[in-house]
């Protein structure tokens, strides 16, 4: 069986997948991938391994600036025509407004769409490729999310960050030439976004042990060994050193490789993402800018870190936790949705009820059982997954990145309400629903 951490990216993306010890069988839906000095030059290439001819291609102001000139004489040079759409605003948010400038502007000649930029971007033509039945490229500008192979996008749908579930890239160009020049910010979200990983891992061994989730060992070695190499090449990003940018881009690519394999985003996310997505939508609801969601993961996971510190001194009381979710009062829980969340406060309570179900007394009774039960294994994970806090904290600092709520202009109540109503937003089981289950939540302030 082939060991996925040892494997190269265009073995992982085999179209023949493979057979894997987990029980299922890992396979990419891409064509064609090209990361390296100069990799601009190989979209022609790229075009005709998807069995493209027109594409249809999406950027924003500063995308078009960082590489338009570089695509274009590419495509001239090989004689490509297209269709040209520039989102006229320097920041796109990726929603039913976004969407549907796209597919207004969507020219019906065109065979394929071809993104130039990075998260937005590429989620959003994610999602306009699979709405029209087309294949997508993405020329990457920037190494600052690690969504550029996954399945799934990550989109504002009546003012709620969701994910949604559509098809992977069927190419991916990311010229190191272009991205180590990407504004500094964008580097640190990339860092920011693969420490995450550290927290999703651990998170996804815990999960599998309370919720009975799928997991695969072979997809969590993969995903640590590129969190490894990037880590180690972390210093250089400071002085923009095509190596520790092109470590980065590959950690970022081989992750989304991952959540693609594993059919989910649990190799590659787990509660420190919540901090961002939960910011972004008091953001939106506000009317107010926040910043880029890989700098906010990495706030994000040194908050969860300094949380899995305090869980490494907890022991499990049940009847505390009974006594908790008995006497939890639902009303008070309401009101407290509806103040964080504003306007979309109305629909996350609807899901709660309607499908969720994350407060619910006989589910948790089961769930707090096997937390019990498996406590001295959710001990041990935390400590072979997890580094030591003040290491990461070190490596931020040399690196110069943001490291606290307050660096990105977060108070301590939006930070507490993220952390506390993290759990209430999805259909995923995060290390603030564990806290709820044994009753200690609430009682816990960052």
């Amino acid at each position: 069986m082939i060991r996925f951490c040892e494997a190269s990216i265009e073995a992982l993306i085999d179209p023949k997948g493979y057979d894997c010890a987990c029980g299922r069988h890992h396979q990419m839906d891409m064509d064609y991938i090209k990361i390296g000095s100069g990799a601009i030059a190989s979209i022609p290439e790229g075009l005709a391994a998807m069995g493209a001819k027109r594409p249809f291609i999406v950027c924003d102001v500063n995308t078009k600036k960082a590489a338009w000139d570089k695509v274009k004489p590419v495509l001239d040079a090989a004689n490509i025509e297209y269709t040209f759409f520039c989102f006229p605003m320097e920041q796109v948010e990726p929603d039913e407004h976004a969407m549907g400038s796209m597919v207004l502007a969507f020219d019906p000649a065109c065979d394929c769409v071809l993104g130039i930029g990075s998260g937005v971007i590429n989620d959003s033509c994610k999602v306009l490729a699979h709405a029209m039945g087309r294949k997508q490229m993405i020329v990457g500008t920037a190494p600052s999310m690690d969504g550029y192979a996954s399945s799934s996008s990550s989109m504002v749908i009546n003012g709620c960050k969701v994910s949604l579930i559509n098809a992977c890239p069927a190419a991916i160009i990311c010229d190191i030439d272009i991205i180590k020049d990407a504004p500094m910010r964008m580097l640190h979200a990339g860092l920011g976004d693969m420490l995450a990983k550290y927290i999703g891992l651990c998170e996804w061994r815990i999960v599998e042990l309370i919720n009975g989730e799928y997991r695969c060992e072979n997809v969590a070695a993969l995903m640590r060994a590129s969190v490894d190499k990037i880590v180690a090449n972390a210093p250089g990003l400071r002085r923009r050193e095509p190596a520790a940018v092109q470590a980065t881009v590959e950690g970022l690519v081989l992750s989304g490789i991952a959540m693609s394999y594993a059919g989910s985003s649990r190799p590659a996310s787990g509660l420190e993402h919540y901090f961002s997505h939960l910011w972004e939508m008091m953001a939106l609801e506000r009317g107010v800018p926040y910043e880029l969601h890989g700098i906010q993961v990495g706030v994000g996971t040194l908050l969860g870190l300094r949380v899995y510190d305090q869980i490494r001194t907890m022991t499990p009381d049940r009847e505390k936790a009974l006594a908790f979710v008995q006497n939890f009062d639902t009303a008070r829980w309401e009101g407290e949705m509806r103040r964080i969340f504003g306007s979309a406060g109305d629909e996350l309570i609807r899901q709660e009820y309607e499908t969720l179900h994350n407060n619910d007394k006989a589910a948790h009774a089961e769930r707090l059982e096997r937390i019990i039960a498996h406590w001295d294994d959710i001990q041990r994970i935390i400590r072979e997954e997890l580094p030591e806090t003040e290491k990461i904290v070190a490596l931020m600092r040399e690196v110069e990145a943001p490291m606290v709520p307050a660096d990105i202009a977060i108070n301590n109540q939006d930070t507490n309400d993220a952390f506390h109503y993290a759990r209430n937003t999805r259909n995923k089981y995060l290390t603030s629903s564990m806290l709820w289950d044994l009753g200690l939540l609430y009682d816990m302030t960052l």
